[in-house]
């Protein structure tokens, strides 16, 4: 079943909206507050959560609120990932936590924390088990990601791909299972820290690993997921098929929907990463997933830490 629903991924980093476009995230929050405002129209209970923020800044939320996009979300969302990306120590969650909670009264998520075994899949593990001990009981909910490295045929979201070097190439190697199913060091150890530890697993358009997948999660013992619903994928031809496939798949889990990436012919740009010609496109879509996959009944509330 769907629990949550989350406005965008990582928005406050270039490679998921795109500053050129939209200067001081000004449209952005528009988007924000009427694709809120439709999801709430559509049903009373749905939790509406922003997207992780990468990176974690306190400043970019106090900013939000003073254009009054909080008002209209249930719960904030961080991402993380220190042994790869961040400049900042594994054992420094607690305080990125803190920093938050600093400057909104909106329970924290972390909506995608991970490690890559590009360097050894040892340091996953012991990265898997220290994020666990550092953030049980300090956010509602804690999407691993993921449950599978990226295939090398497929390319990595983000602004500048090879250029990047190895920051790009460890996209590719952030999951507890290999890219044929075979699982790492990491995934040894995953079930015993679900059900508090929840995955974080993107689908691509028509995925052949979808059920795969499920028996797997099924198997480490996942309650809670997060995934994509891409407004780009939507206006594909014959886009309700897969999308009823991918959102029965997921009912055994309780699945946080994240509503993003604009079509080409609906940004200002011709990019995903652009803010659309009309947010209330965005909206719409919004409303559109809520009505077809939640409906109006009441949604089981998200335990409180």
């Amino acid at each position: 079943m769907i629990e949550a629903a989350m406005i965008w991924n990582e928005p406050n980093n270039k490679s998921h909206w795109d500053p050129e476009v939209d200067p001081g995230w000004v449209k952005f929050c528009e988007m924000v507050i009427l694709a809120a405002k439709a999801i709430r129209a559509e049903n009373a209970t749905l939790p509406r959560v922003l997207g992780g923020m990468s990176p974690i800044d306190p400043t970019w939320v106090q900013l939000l609120a003073s254009r009054g996009v909080m008002d209209h979300l249930d719960a904030v969302a961080v991402h993380g990932f220190p042994l790869d990306w961040n400049l900042w120590s594994l054992h420094d969650w607690p305080a990125k936590i803190d920093e938050i909670r600093a400057v909104t009264d909106k329970p924290v998520w972390v909506s995608e924390v991970g490690v890559s075994t590009f360097g050894a899949e040892e340091v996953q593990d012991w990265g898997l088990k220290r994020t666990a001990e550092l953030l049980r009981g300090k956010a509602p909910r804690i999407h691993w990601y993921s449950l599978y490295d990226l295939p090398k045929e497929w390319e990595a979201t983000t602004r500048h791909k090879e250029a990047e070097g190895s920051s790009y190439y460890r996209h590719f190697a952030m999951g507890i299972l290999r890219q044929d199913g075979t699982p790492k060091i990491a995934a040894e150890h995953f079930g015993s820290l679900t059900p508090d530890v929840g995955l974080c697993q993107w689908f691509h358009y028509e995925d052949h690993r979808l059920d795969d997948a499920v028996e797997h999660m099924k198997r480490l013992g996942v309650t809670y997921l997060r995934t994509g619903l891409s407004w780009a994928d939507w206006l594909r031809p014959d886009a309700e098929r897969w999308f009823d496939r991918l959102v029965r798949a997921l009912e055994p889990f309780d699945t946080t929907v994240t509503f993003c990436f604009t079509p080409e012919e609906e940004g200002i740009e011709p990019h995903h990463t652009s803010a659309p010609k009309d947010p209330a496109r965005f909206a719409d879509f919004c409303a559109t997933m809520v009505r077809r996959y939640v409906g109006s009944g009441p949604v089981k509330p998200i335990p409180a830490i």
